[in-house]
């Protein structure tokens, strides 16, 4: 039987965190859960035990990069076959792993994001400074990473043993979803996109506000410069 990690980053996210892992648990029992609590002040890490997740308590915030890497790092060493990433503050809409798994399951795919433009009529209508940052992105990537992607900031994914070991080594720490998708490609991973929907976030608020928003596309863009730069190891002959 294959072994399945659910990687669930959450910082200060005790509103959300309890739903999150019942989700989990309720589409599939046999996944494990894994919150990667970094270094919250509320009691996220409390409320993922209460509710049967095992926790990684970081000793101080990393970010969110940091904290998906510590859960890939954790899938890797402890030889889980596949994992899943779901954000902690409820967007992610747990009952839509079984689209995401699917393709790894079959061996059609190394990565698979849940894309929320795969449709072109789908529901999800970010605000605009963030529209034209998603738009940038997906452009960008798919023209340097050879292949068209359509929702470069989703981190709602599913990846096989081959994208672990690549993502428990290389994976950016600051604004990490853009940046992640072009070493995938890069590195030769097959890439699969499957549309999703998404929630609001379930409780708190969101860190970027539009300023923010405009200083993540230019730090963005210029991270996918240098990392199209970079030579990685092609991991074809790895993937299994």
């Amino acid at each position: 039987m294959t072994r399945v990690v659910a990687v669930v980053p959450a910082w200060n996210e005790a509103g959300a965190i309890g739903g999150v892992v019942d989700d989990i648990r309720a589409f599939d029992p046999a996944i494990a859960v894994v919150v990667v609590d970094d270094a919250s002040t509320d009691d996220t890490a409390a409320v993922a035990r209460a509710h049967g997740a095992s926790v990684l308590a970081l000793p101080f915030n990393v970010g969110i990069g940091g904290a998906v890497q510590t859960g890939f790092r954790y899938a890797r060493d402890e030889g889980y076959e596949v994992a899943v990433r779901l954000d902690g503050d409820g967007q992610h809409e747990a009952g839509e792993l079984g689209k995401l798994l699917a393709p790894v399951r079959a061996g059609e795919a190394d990565l698979v994001i849940g894309s929320r433009f795969v449709d072109p009529d789908g529901a999800y209508r970010p605000p605009f400074a963030r529209r034209i940052g998603i738009r940038v992105f997906a452009r960008l990537v798919s023209l340097l990473g050879g292949e068209k992607v359509t929702d470069t900031t989703s981190g709602f994914s599913a990846l096989n043993r081959t994208a672990i070991d690549l993502f428990a080594t290389e994976y950016p720490h600051d604004y990490p979803e853009v940046e992640a998708t072009l070493v995938a490609l890069r590195s030769g991973l097959r890439l699969v996109q499957v549309q999703v929907d998404m929630r609001e976030r379930q409780a708190g608020t969101s860190s970027i506000t539009f300023v923010r928003s405009l200083y993540y596309i230019v730090k963005v863009m210029l991270a996918l410069l240098v990392a199209s730069l970079r030579r990685y190891p092609r991991l074809e002959a790895a993937r299994r």
